[in-house]
């Protein structure tokens, strides 16, 4: 059995590897900027969106989104044309975790600054998709449906994972405290209830269809990921979490199920998926409890109380 001292020492070199991956290279200061900074907060550690942002369910649950998200063709045209996924995953992936960390952790005025920025850059990301429609980023519905896929996986995955999973009432505190950065990004009427959440994910289902930018999408994620071969076991198990997690409709349209004969296979091929998500999400919920993780740390943001004077949403 490992000593004391190696555990945590292969605790900090994962939480490490974690935070250059979803924080990049200037991770120390961004993280200092976001959980240390002085000034008042929107939300408090309480609050059910720090409770749900801050759990390693949160893997998965990005997982899930991403595919979730690339099955509405607009939405997938201009993340293909102009996000660089392939390209720059990763700085794609760091942009996202900060806007979320930031929004939810940070000082209120830092993190209007990330939403303005965000909205400046939508403002250039239009186009044409390959049926000719055209879209934009800055299209309310395109996104709301974006909004609307990532909370609902943010939300199942806390769920699914927690040890202490939201109360109805909590769920629907976490889906209004949400509407707010949507709303600053544009969304009209963003749902405020766990209800209200799932009716308007259900409103997009006759948009969804599975595109070849859809189908590239799982490919990268799940077949190809842009890790080195020893972290991508890791990685896998989050990724089954994210599979077993995604609606019937959405691993059909994905080519993620079993072929006629083998249908009848499917369901325990999915529970035994739901093991596999556990054991990696544990493994991210370890590393993110490091003592020299800036969030765990006594002045941070996500452990002490600095209520802005704002109203919240």
């Amino acid at each position: 059995m490992p000593s004391p001292r190696l555990a945590e020492q292969a605790r900090n070199r994962l939480a490490e590897a974690l935070r250059q991956r979803v924080a990049g290279p200037d991770a120390a200061p961004r993280a200092a900027a976001i959980w240390l900074a002085p000034g008042e907060r929107r939300f408090v550690p309480s609050d059910p969106i720090c409770r749900v942002h801050g759990h390693a369910g949160m893997y998965a649950g990005g997982i899930r989104a991403l595919l979730l998200q690339a099955l509405h063709p607009l939405a997938m045209a201009g993340v293909g044309e102009h996000s660089g996924y392939r390209g720059d995953p990763w700085g794609r992936l760091q942009r996202t975790s900060e806007f979320i960390a930031m929004t939810t952790y940070g000082p209120v005025d830092s993190a209007q600054r990330v939403i303005d920025r965000i909205n400046r850059v939508h403002r250039t990301v239009r186009g044409t998709a390959t049926d000719g429609r055209r879209y934009a980023a800055t299209d309310p519905h395109l996104l709301r449906w974006v909004h609307v896929a990532e909370i609902d996986s943010f939300l199942l995955a806390h769920q699914h994972y927690a040890r202490t999973p939201l109360t109805p009432t909590e769920a629907d505190r976490y889906v209004d405290q949400a509407a707010w950065a949507a709303e600053e990004l544009g969304v009209l009427d963003p749902p405020r209830t766990a209800r209200g959440l799932a009716e308007s994910l259900a409103a997009y289902r006759p948009e969804l269809e599975a595109s070849e930018g859809a189908l590239d999408v799982a490919r990268f994620l799940l077949a190809e990921p842009p890790l080195p071969w020893a972290a991508r076991p890791g990685f896998w198990m989050l990724a089954a979490g994210a599979v077993q997690m995604l609606p019937g409709y959405a691993r059909d349209l994905l080519g993620l199920r079993l072929p006629g004969p083998l249908r009848a296979l499917e369901r325990p091929a999915l529970a035994a998926l739901d093991p596999l998500g556990r054991l990696g999400t544990a493994a991210v919920g370890w590393a993110l409890s490091s003592p020299d993780d800036p969030r765990n740390s006594p002045q941070s943001s996500a452990v002490v109380d600095r209520t802005a004077r704002a109203p919240h949403s």
